[in-house]
Order: structure tokens, then C-alpha cells, then sequence
């Protein structure tokens, strides 16, 4: 009788933990978006300045924020998150792994940093050059506005804010990085 209770303890800790594996790790896009189509994944690797974001704990006070993306041998793509912490005066560094999170020809993919959690990245808009890109996350907390330049032409930058506060983000709370050497 003592092993059944163990056993079925077991069971039901071990579905729980499964469960929150699971929800943490569902990706999304925020409603209303749609990812860019057909998305070219090769044009998109490289280095990007980030311009602007909603700001979030990991990158609080972080200028001269770059975002470098590389294939790897199995096929996924190395993220190198870097940024200059400005209070502390040094370097941050985050790397992470990125995987299609629909079709591969969809700018959709998640994103982890922290082993078996992942979050989106959706590419909603990006330029014919693969020049300029609109990123939302999974909901209205997370956006970036990203350049292969440290600068973005107004327009392109009017025209993504545009965007963006259609779907309902306060883009009056993004953070503009400094990308001035």
C-alpha cells in the first residue's frame, strides 16, 4: 500500500513538472502579428545592432547591444547576445540556441538561453536586404528593432513603430540603445 501512494506521488510530481516544462516553453507570437514569409534564415545570420527594445532584466542597462547569429553542425543557430553594462563598466555576455518554431520558410523561431526553456522570436518585418528587422517576442513585453548599422533610417524606423503600436505595443516604453562608440 505504501509503495502505490509512493508510486502514484511520483506520478503525479513527475506530470506536474512535465506540465511547467511544457507551458514555459511554448512559444507564441503576440496576436494580430505574422511572422515575415517567406523568410530566408541564410540572409538573416550575422551581426545586428539592436536600436531599440522593451527593456527586460537581462538587458537593463545594457548599451552597444549587438545580437550575432551563426549556424551550427546540427543545424540550429548560435545566438551571441553582447552588450556594455554601463553602471558595473563591463562586457555581458549571453549565448543561446535558436530553432524553427513553424515552417523554416516562416521568420518564427524560439529561442533558449536557459536549457529546455525557450521563448519566441518573430520576425514580423524585414526589409528586402535583410537590412532592417521588427522582432517581436511572445507577447506585448518584448520587441526589438534591429539594424545591421548602429543607426536605422527614420523612415524604416517610423514605419516598424507604426507597426508595432498597431498590435498594441507602447512603443513610448521603448528603450533606444546607444550604439556611439
Amino acid at each position: 500500500m505504501k509503495n502505490k501512494v509512493y508510486l502514484t506521488l511520483g506520478l503525479a510530481v513527475g506530470a506536474a513538472v512535465a506540465l511547467t516544462l511544457t507551458l514555459s516553453s511554448r512559444v507564441s507570437i503576440p496576436r494580430g502579428a505574422k511572422a515575415v514569409s517567406p523568410f530566408n534564415r541564410e540572409k538573416y545570420l550575422g551581426t545586428w545592432y539592436e536600436i531599440a527594445r522593451m527593456d527586460f532584466k537581462f538587458e537593463k542597462g545594457l548599451d552597444h547591444v549587438t545580437a550575432t547569429y551563426s549556424l551550427m553542425d546540427d543545424e540550429t543557430i548560435r545566438v551571441d547576445n553582447r552588450g556594455y553594462n554601463v553602471k558595473d563598466q563591463k562586457w555581458k555576455q549571453s549565448i543561446g540556441k535558436a530553432k524553427p518554431a513553424g515552417a523554416p520558410s516562416e521568420g518564427r523561431l524560439k529561442v533558449s538561453f536557459f536549457g529546455p526553456f525557450y521563448a519566441g522570436y518573430n520576425v514580423i518585418a524585414i526589409d528586402p536586404e535583410y537590412r532592417y528587422a521588427l522582432v517581436a517576442g511572445n507577447n506585448l513585453k518584448y520587441l526589438w528593432l534591429l539594424s545591421r548599422d548602429k543607426t536605422m533610417p527614420e523612415e524604416i524606423r517610423e514605419s516598424y513603430l507604426k507597426q508595432a503600436r498597431a498590435l498594441g505595443y507602447d512603443t513610448n516604453q521603448l528603450v533606444w540603445t546607444n550604439q556611439k562608440s
